[in-house]
């Protein structure tokens, strides 16, 4: 079987990320943005989608968290893209929903080559331990656009912001594990013959 890893190094004026993705890991994560509550939801998010994961990032914090936030999610999904090749072989879809306490995540994925994202997760606080909750719902769209990717993700229900997001991180993590599985054949799972 053909490895399916990536390395991404990305350096502007506002932050610099290097990266290690291996899509058919077990969950192994050391995320170290400088924003606690992201390192958090990319944890879970590798954790649970059994991606190993390295992501160290500097970045403007003085600033804000906008930009670490973004360019991590940049990097992860161009890893994302990078580490499925041409894509032959994947499942290509992958759906699920995710609990947390009285929290319900849904999130459905289409590894299409088309980027859309479509995410509601209802969010009421301002931030949680330094990131913005509106920056929460702009990384899985930056995550999404690079990695070429459809994600739909929603919140169904929950009270505490944070078991929200964790929910919905863990959600997308259990839908990406599906669509990255090895098991769509030998050829493209696309009448068009590409991804």
């Amino acid at each position: 079987m053909a490895s399916r890893k990536a390395k991404i190094s990305r350096k502007t004026n506002e932050t610099e990320i290097t990266l290690a993705l291996d899509l058919d890991g077990s969950g192994k994560a050391k995320v170290a943005t400088g924003v606690g509550f992201l390192d958090h939801l990319l944890t879970a998010l590798a954790h649970h989608a059994r991606f190993d994961l390295t992501l160290a990032c500097r970045g403007d914090l003085e600033v804000d968290d906008h930009h670490s936030a973004e360019d991590c999610a940049l990097a992860l999904g161009a890893a994302l893209d990078k580490a499925l090749g041409d894509r032959k072989g994947i499942t290509r879809f992958g759906h699920a929903y995710a609990p947390l306490d009285e929290a319900l995540a849904r999130a459905v994925v289409d590894l299409s080559g088309r980027p859309c994202a479509v995410v509601d997760l209802g969010l009421s606080r301002f931030d949680i331990n330094g990131l913005a909750c509106e920056n929460i719902a702009h990384v899985v769209r930056s995550l999404a656009t690079a990695a070429r990717a459809t994600v739909h993700l929603d919140v169904l229900r929950g009270d505490n912001d944070h078991h929200r997001a964790e929910a919905a991180f863990k959600a997308l993590a259990l839908a990406l594990r599906q669509a990255v599985a090895r098991g769509g054949g030998a050829g493209v799972p696309s009448t068009k013959g590409v991804l």
